[in-house]
């Protein structure tokens, strides 16, 4: 009975964690205004180079280059500036006269830019990081407005919004990472129907276990009362035990 107890417990548990918390307006990721509805997916990345990773952090928030190719991979801005670089010992720097280095501060790029930065200008290196990876907010994976965009006609529905591109450099050899900014709706209430259905089959169960050994143990005591006594020792005889 205890094992059937604490079977119960944790179902309950299991149901009341399932439930999930009141969902928000705007869904925010961070406080710069990501929004878990946008997703930005990596469709290629060239040239293709050994050692050479790419992936988008945070939905559609922000990009992480790591470089294990031996060469020096450069990243531009949006001017076609160099912005950022990472080179072939995993020293990342930053170029503190590339526009970019200062739009990227804020999520919608409302940022006064300083007269230095000239995207014509000579680089000025600045070192951010030696595990050879750098990792940067970028307009070009999302949507830069707090309002819909016009592709999405239904927010029940996915929706392609744009496709993109960051242009980056290996070894000189110009590329880019590319991909495509979806809207996405909310997670369908399917997989928590199928929990609660899960929990209750457990429950009706444990249910009909308990019914089951109730009813025998009821049967025991009657035939108990009604069997004669043992030639033996006068004890009365006794039902053999369950086998579960």
């Amino acid at each position: 009975m205890r094992g059937v107890a604490a079977a119960a417990a944790c179902a309950g548990w299991l149901a009341f964690a399932a439930v999930p918390a009141p969902a928000t307006t705007a869904s925010p990721v961070n406080d710069q205004g990501s929004n878990s509805n946008y997703r930005s997916n990596i469709t290629a990345v060239t040239p293709a180079a050994p050692g050479l990773s790419v992936q988008v952090l945070e939905f559609a928030d922000r990009l992480q280059l790591t470089n294990h190719t031996g060469h020096t991979v450069t990243i531009y801005g949006y001017q076609q500036e160099p912005y950022a670089r990472v080179l072939a010992n995993g020293t990342a720097e930053k170029n503190v006269r590339s526009p970019a280095t200062y739009l990227n501060e804020s999520f919608y790029g409302d940022i006064a830019v300083p007269a230095t930065a000239d995207p014509a200008a000579a680089p000025q290196w600045q070192v951010v990081d030696r595990t050879g990876s750098f990792e940067w907010h970028d307009h070009r994976i999302h949507w830069a407005s707090p309002t819909l965009p016009p592709e999405v006609k239904d927010k029940s529905r996915r929706a392609l919004i744009f496709n993109w591109t960051v242009p980056i450099s290996v070894a000189a050899q110009r590329g880019a990472i590319a991909g495509q900014l979806f809207w996405q709706p909310e997670s369908s209430s399917a997989p928590l129907a199928a929990i609660i259905s899960g929990i209750a089959v457990v429950l009706l169960g444990i249910a009909f276990v308990v019914f089951v050994r109730r009813r025998r143990a009821r049967e025991r005591r009657g035939a108990s009362a009604t069997d004669p006594p043992d030639a033996a020792d006068g004890s009365s005889r006794r039902a053999g035990g369950e086998a579960w």
